[in-house]
C-alpha cells in the first residue's frame, strides 16, 4: 500500500470516527450529576390533558444514594414520565441501568385497567410510521396529540416492576396497545436492592410489535423513567440510576 493510499485510508478512519463520536454525543442520555431537578433534557410528561388539579404528577428528583447519585421517583395516587428524547441512527441500541423499588404499588395489577400501576418503569419510544398503526388506535393518537404539546410515540417499549406478575412476563398496556410490557422485576425481586438491567431494545421491539412492524424496526425518538399510583389510589417510591443508551 503507497504512503497516498495509507493516508486515505487513515483519513477514512478518522472522519468515521468523527461521525461516530459525534452521533454518540447527540444521542447520549444526560447522566444525573448534581442533586435537585433532573437536568435538561430530562422533562417531566404527563397524560395528555393532564394538570396539577386533574391529577397530581409523579414527583423526580435527584439525590445522593449508596454512593452514587440517582433518580428518586415517587408517586402518589399520580402519573407522570421523566422524558429524555433522543435521536438514534445506530441499527442497534442497548440501554443499561440500574434500579431499586423501596415501596411497590399495593394492589397493583397490570393486566387490568384499574390496577395498571407500577413502582418504576424504563421506556423507549419509536417512531413507528403513523400507517402501521391500527386505524381505531391512530385516531385515539390524534385526539391525545391534540391535547398536548409533547410528541405521543406511536410504540413503546416499556421494561417494569411488574408487581405480582412473573419476570419474563409480556402483556399490552390496559389502556392501548401503543404501549407493551415486559416484567423484569417483581415482588419476588425483593425491596430496597439495586438490580442491574441490559436490554437489547431492537430485539424487544421485534418481540412486542413483530404485529405492526414484522420487518424493520423503526428509530428510537425518547427514554422514559416513569411510576404511576393513580389507577389503585396508592402510593410508591423507586430510584433509577447510570442509565445509558448506547451501540
Amino acid at each position: 500500500m503507497t504512503e497516498t493510499m495509507l493516508g486515505r485510508a487513515a483519513l477514512v478512519v478518522a472522519l468515521a470516527a468523527a461521525v461516530s463520536a459525534q452521533a454518540a454525543a447527540d444521542t447520549a442520555l444526560t447522566p444525573f450529576k448534581a442533586s435537585g431537578e433532573p437536568p435538561a433534557p430530562w422533562h417531566v410528561v404527563g397524560l395528555p390533558g393532564q394538570n396539577a388539579q386533574t391529577k397530581p404528577f409523579t414527583q423526580f428528583s435527584v439525590v445522593e444514594l449508596d454512593g452514587r447519585k440517582a433518580l428518586r421517583v415517587e408517586a402518589v395516587q399520580s402519573f407522570a414520565n421523566l422524558v429524555h428524547p433522543v435521536k438514534w441512527a445506530a441499527p442497534t441500541a442497548t440501554l443499561s441501568w440500574q434500579w431499586r423499588v423501596d415501596e411497590p404499588v399495593p394492589n397493583a395489577d397490570l393486566r387490568v385497567k384499574h390496577g395498571d400501576d407500577t413502582a418504576l418503569k424504563v421506556c423507549v419510544a419509536f417512531d413507528l410510521p403513523m400507517d402501521q398503526v391500527p386505524f381505531v388506535e391512530r385516531q385515539l393518537l390524534k385526539i391525545g396529540q391534540s391535547k398536548t404539546d409533547d410528541p405521543l410515540a406511536t410504540a413503546n417499549v416499556c421494561y417494569v416492576w411488574g408487581a405480582k406478575l412473573p419476570i419474563g412476563t409480556t402483556l399490552d398496556n390496559a389502556f392501548s396497545r401503543r404501549t407493551r410490557y415486559i416484567v423484569l422485576e417483581s415482588e419476588s425481586s425483593g425491596t430496597r436492592q439495586w438490580k442491574t438491567e441490559k436490554r437489547d431494545v431492537n430485539a424487544d421491539f421485534k418481540k412486542l410489535f413483530s404485529d405492526e412492524s414484522p420487518d424493520k424496526v423503526p428509530p428510537v425518538t425518547a427514554v422514559g423513567i416513569g411510576a404511576d399510583s393513580d389507577n389503585t389510589k396508592g402510593h410508591s417510591l423507586g430510584y433509577v440510576a447510570d442509565i445509558v443508551l448506547r451501540p
